[in-house]
């Protein structure tokens, strides 16, 4: 029998996205390596890496990054967005991703959403830090992608685990990455405990936090719906609960936990693998 074609659908997650390197280089390791890799938003960023085998150079420049260095990359803008992710797109350029899509070692596609209509674009064709830069534009913090007369965000809002992009380029057994199940409500776990610990009254949650975690009580309902109508073979779910949403100094720890999920999840793979084969 032929060989099975793997993909792998790295999903939305912010600075959770570190997690997809863990799971990656997990898979490796086991001897499990697809041949399509699709990404929303953070997973496109870490999955455009991996089709371009620079995964190692992402994973030394992550895990050398502090807070400042990762403000040094938002420079801020007036309209559209606090970040205009000039700065984030020239250092992908420059270091990651100067390449176009038909260059990469293997085939790679991203999710945006058209800002205007709603509709779930799919980036297959054209510079790969463009399209990385478009299907992580998260509304409100970073500012729109134009791209051939549309205006792009995040692909969160519309597909944030891309597994029907990689049935769609060919994939016949897919593995899903999704770093959402374990966030919503985090903050209010977190304020809960600190009740139990202490008769300090609980503090109201910062703008900030009731944005990001209204963003993923969406990005989790989505999630949910898109994997029920269009399952994946296996799903890998790493717990990053503990992790926000601009936590990307903290990957040493969400790489963690992405390569203890993939473990978890290996000898599932490996049988289903062999199944189809037999």
């Amino acid at each position: 029998m032929n060989e099975r074609k793997v993909g792998i659908a790295l999903g939305a997650g912010s600075a959770r996205g570190w997690a997809h390197i863990g799971v990656l280089q997990a898979l490796n390791a086991a001897g499990i390596k697809p041949h399509i890799i699709c990404g929303t938003s953070i997973g496109a960023l870490v999955g455009a890496a991996y089709a371009d085998d620079n995964l190692d150079e992402l994973t030394e420049w992550v895990t050398a990054l502090t807070w400042r260095k990762v403000m040094s990359f938002f420079d801020v803008s007036f309209g559209g967005g606090i970040i205009k992710g000039a700065r984030l797109t020239t250092f992908l350029h420059d270091n990651f991703m100067s390449k176009n899509m038909s260059e990469l070692a293997l085939p790679f596609a991203a999710v945006a959403t058209d800002l205007r209509n709603g509709r779930e674009i799919w980036l297959r064709e054209g510079h790969v830090a463009d399209a990385v830069r478009a299907s992580i534009a998260l509304p409100g913090l970073f500012t729109p992608q134009p791209r051939d007369g549309r205006m792009l965000v995040d692909g969160a809002l519309v597909n944030p685990v891309p597994v029907s992009l990689c049935r769609a380029m060919g994939a016949d057994f897919v593995i899903a990455v999704d770093l959402s199940s374990s966030i919503v409500g985090r903050h209010v776990r977190r304020h809960d405990a600190d009740a139990e610990s202490s008769t300090r009254r609980r503090r109201a949650p910062s703008m900030m936090e009731v944005v990001t975690d209204s963003l993923a009580i969406m990005q989790v309902r989505i999630t949910r719906s898109r994997l029920a109508g269009e399952p994946a073979d296996v799903v890998i779910m790493p717990r990053l609960g503990r992790l926000r949403l601009l936590d990307y100094h903290r990957s040493a720890e969400a790489i963690k936990e992405g390569e203890e999920a993939a473990e978890l999840l290996i000898p599932q793979i490996k049988r289903l693998l062999q199944d189809d084969e037999n």
